[in-house]
């Protein structure tokens, strides 16, 4: 799936071995091992599960910072309940590499669901 003219890109590509998950927002990309993509996957899932237990009580215009850590991933979503920013740090159990990844508004929903999309469409 590539989605330039959206300002991201989701790609998976088995053959490409080891790295075979690519995310890209604006002029960066990463690409993640498997194993990087489901701990990812399930990251986003909770701190998505964290908004959606606390929406009902914020007010439109009520800003909102909810982190959650999960080694090898920090994440932090920043914005109000229905639009939010979404920063993570991966540091590697293994110490070989250490990034930061940045969705801003609107791409951080957007991505979310078409990562939920993919793993649920993973064989």
């Amino acid at each position: 799936m590539l989605e330039e003219k959206k300002r991201w890109r989701l790609c998976r590509d088995y053959k490409k071995g080891k790295f075979c998950f690519l995310i890209g927002v604006d002029n960066w990309s990463i690409e993640l091992q498997k194993s990087e993509f489901n701990s990812l996957y399930f990251l986003l899932l909770k701190i998505n599960k964290q908004l959606s237990d606390i929406k009902d009580e914020l007010m439109d215009e009520e800003f909102i910072t909810l982190e959650l850590e999960q080694l090898p991933w920090f994440i932090e979503l920043e914005g109000k309940k229905n639009e939010w920013s979404l920063r993570f740090v991966f540091e590697s159990k293994d110490q070989t590499r250490s990034f930061e990844m940045y969705w801003p508004i609107p791409i951080a929903q957007n991505l979310f669901f078409e990562i939920k999309k993919m793993w649920e469409s993973m064989d």
